[in-house]
């Protein structure tokens, strides 16, 4: 028998440690190759960490609410599985020499396989029995980070990687990843998500439910950002009746073209990041006195979970996409998001943030700063009214199609002006949209 350390994956660049939220197996308890064996939580995302072997788990590490670092052992398998050095995991050999030279003897054959991928190079973790898998098949790395895993977060699972070989072998000239079966909303889970799935408490007529791990921290950032910041807010109207007619008239050919709906979201984050080129001084965060200017334009874009919280994943150079682009990157993220598929390095890295309060009929809003950021955009519901047109020939009455933008700024390093004029330049370059433009 060999001892297995399972180990806390690397999890992205900026991830450094996660939480221990749920033990899903116990002492004494068999598990499968890639079963789930616990649940982590890093900041707004959780995880579930599954073992790369088969086995049984004979020792914990770590407790609930435990903090841990990438790369620590969270918990000991026993295990007959072979399992190569390269995976550096810890293994202690136990039972006879001959067992020991069947192990040593998978070893040399993992080194000398073919086609082997550097998985250093990769942000996505991909279990031992997967990368074992990718190795005896000469699998590149190029090619895994193609295939969609069907694991929670989009992990890579062994049925993944087997289905994906087995096409492979089937059409060797034209290899294609496996179909990701449908995942399931677990609406029970999904229920007790608001109130942290712990029986709530009667007191005389009224209900005492505790507040979920992330309706906590939700709870502590908003604070904390109100005490950080001086919130200012500047409000305006928008006239978007181009956009609205542009999209209708495109919205079909689009959906046919590219297989993804064209909402008016990326039009307005499109707006929002040639703004904040033109006003850079809206890029920034405030460390101490200083003030740090960013160098890349990275959007944060409000979107809803299915229990009901909210979380912010980041467009990345969003000013360097153009509005295909920008699409696809929005309904990834949201869909990811809705799908509680969002990995931690996607909601890392924002600059500024933009979040859509008229999703439920809100026509403005007052949001609060997603720090360290400086600023955050609302968007207001589109609202079909009667509007004075301005003509050559003169003024008159017509529908129109408008909205508002509300802007939230801290004013200890962004002041009126600056915060009334960026603004002011997204409803410009909203009015001003090229409805001759094809897409």
């Amino acid at each position: 028998m060999a001892k297995f350390e399972l180990k806390l994956p690397k999890m992205g660049e900026s991830v450094a440690e996660a939480t221990i939220t749920t033990w899903l197996k116990e002492v004494g308890d068999t598990i499968d190759a890639d079963e789930p064996v616990l649940e982590i939580a890093t900041d707004k995302v959780d995880s579930e960490v599954p073992s790369e072997v088969e086995g049984k788990l004979i020792e914990k590490l770590f407790d609930i609410d435990d903090v841990v670092q990438v790369g620590q052992t969270i918990a000991i398998i026993e295990t007959d599985a072979e399992i190569s050095a390269d995976d550096d995991l810890g293994v202690e050999l136990e039972d006879a020499p001959a067992e020991a030279e069947e192990v040593e003897a998978s070893v040399e054959t993992a080194k000398t396989t073919a086609g082997s991928a550097d998985f250093s190079e990769s942000e996505r973790f991909y279990s031992p029995l997967v990368r074992n898998i990718a190795k005896e098949e000469g699998i590149s790395l190029e090619e895994l980070e193609k295939l969609e895993g069907t694991g929670k977060d989009g992990r890579v699972t062994k049925d993944d990687i087997l289905g994906y070989v087995k096409s492979r072998k089937e059409q060797p000239s034209q290899p294609k990843p496996s179909q990701p079966k449908a995942q399931p909303i677990d609406t029970g889970k999904l229920e007790g998500a608001m109130a942290g799935e712990e029986t709530a408490m009667r007191s005389g007529e009224d209900e005492i439910i505790e507040m979920s791990r992330m309706g906590k921290m939700i709870a502590h950032h908003m604070v904390e950002s109100n005490q950080t910041s001086a919130h200012v807010q500047s409000f305006i109207e928008v006239d978007v009746t181009g956009i609205w007619n542009w999209r209708n008239k495109h919205k079909n050919e689009f959906a046919k073209r590219e297989g993804e709906k064209l909402t008016f979201t990326p039009i307005f984050m499109e707006a929002v990041a040639k703004a904040i080129r033109d006003f850079p001084m809206i890029n920034i965060s405030v460390d101490g006195d200083k003030i740090i200017k960013k160098k890349n334009i990275n959007l944060g874009m409000a979107a809803a979970l299915p229990d009901g919280n909210l979380i912010v994943p980041v467009i990345k150079n969003a000013d360097r996409l153009n509005l295909v682009g920008m699409a696809k990157a929005v309904n990834d993220l949201a869909g990811r998001a809705r799908q509680n598929k969002l990995k931690p390095d996607d909601i890392q890295g924002g600059t500024y943030t933009v979040t859509n309060v008229g999703t439920f009929g809100s026509i403005m809003g007052t949001p609060i700063i997603n720090q360290p950021q400086v600023a955050i955009l609302a968007l207001g519901a589109i609202r079909k009214v009667p509007a004075v047109i301005e003509t050559p020939d003169g003024d008159f009455i017509g529908i129109r199609y408008k909205m508002f933008l509300s802007h939230s700024y801290d004013h200890r390093v962004v002041n009126g002006a600056l915060g009334g004029q960026f603004v002011q330049r997204v409803a410009q370059y909203l009015e001003g949209f090229d409805t001759n433009r094809d897409i």
